[in-house]
């Protein structure tokens, strides 16, 4: 039996993932499966990283004692040292609906020193640090290691401040999901043979209702969108190698998790009807996108636990068959 596994992706640039995909010989030592579905999905299957909220961008300074180029150059290199702890950032031109950091730089006798302003999409300035002296010569001839060396050395700060600024957003958001349950547009399930579709969606909407998650009909009342696509293939003996994926979509249609199952399947498991394997597999998926929900979720200080880490910026925002019946 090959585990299910759980997978998150970060965005931009960094993906955090777990091979769903084994080779064909670890297959072919798989045999039957009495219980489909059932067993654990291992130490490996139930790590998850912390999906990402909405970008915090990082535009290139306009205001900061650089030419275009370098302008451009350190803004990267600020987003890339963000996102290597974990704040989801982009350097690209922001919106006045971004979250975003804004660079500035002064003169202070031979060097440079660079201020930094924190903005929410309500225009309120959360934060403001000043980075460490630089040399103004290196700055302004736009040298690598010295654009390098000093985004490097704010970023740990700049990341700390987020997180705080974070959690006392959503702690005071009344309509955060810090402070109600997650709405979850599920859009149903494609792919799969026999009733497949059916039997897996109507199974799902039952678990993930027992699991607390409030499932809407209306997709502008959604936190969260879901959707399941199921692939069969082929594997001799009257066997289908089976791969279930559900992944859940943050309201702006970004992926920022997946739950994946892969099993090897008899035909007559699926066809015509799913029955219990579909009960099965969709208590084992319920578990695995509450996590990934869990996890998406901001936490106020004193709330994180063992469920999950503080989320970064947001905006306030299962044998046996049925007769058919």
């Amino acid at each position: 039996m090959i585990p299910a596994r759980f997978t998150n992706r970060k965005l931009p640039g960094v993906v955090t993932c777990l091979a769903v995909l084994a080779s064909c010989l670890a297959l072919a030592g798989c045999g039957t499966l009495p219980q489909p579905f059932l067993g654990k999905p291992g130490h490996e299957g139930q790590i998850l990283s912390v999906p990402p909220p909405p970008e915090l961008v990082v535009p290139p300074p306009q205001q900061a004692m650089l030419d275009d180029q370098a302008a451009k150059t350190y803004a990267k290199l600020l987003a890339a040292d963000l996102v290597k702890r974990d704040v989801p950032t982009v350097d690209t031109k922001a919106t006045p609906t971004d979250w975003r950091l804004l660079t500035t730089a002064s003169l202070s006798g031979s060097d440079v020193i660079p201020h930094f302003r924190i903005i929410g999409p309500n225009g309120h300035v959360y934060d403001h640090l000043d980075g460490a002296p630089v040399s103004a010569s290196a700055w302004a001839n736009g040298d690598h290691a010295t654009l390098a060396t000093s985004a490097e050395s704010i970023a740990a700060k700049l990341s700390t401040d987020l997180k705080a600024i974070n959690a006392e957003v959503q702690h005071s958001n009344p309509a955060s999901l810090e402070n109600r349950p997650a709405h979850v547009d599920f859009t149903g399930v494609t792919g799969a043979p026999g009733d497949g579709d059916h039997s897996l969606a109507l199974n799902l909407r039952r678990d993930l209702g027992s699991a607390g998650i409030v499932l809407v009909k209306k997709p502008a009342d959604a936190d969260f969108v879901l959707t399941g696509k199921v692939k069969a293939t082929p594997h001799g003996s009257g066997a289908d190698i089976v791969e279930l994926d559900w992944f859940v979509k943050d309201r702006r249609g970004k992926t920022i998790g997946r739950v994946s199952q892969l099993h090897e399947l008899k035909k007559s498991d699926m066809v015509p009807y799913w029955g219990d394997v579909a009960r099965a597999a969709a208590q084992q998926a319920a578990l695995g996108i509450k996590q990934v929900i869990v996890n998406a979720t901001p936490k106020a200080p004193g709330k994180a636990g063992a469920q999950g880490q503080q989320a970064k910026p947001k905006k306030p925002l299962t044998g046996a068959k049925p007769a058919k019946g």
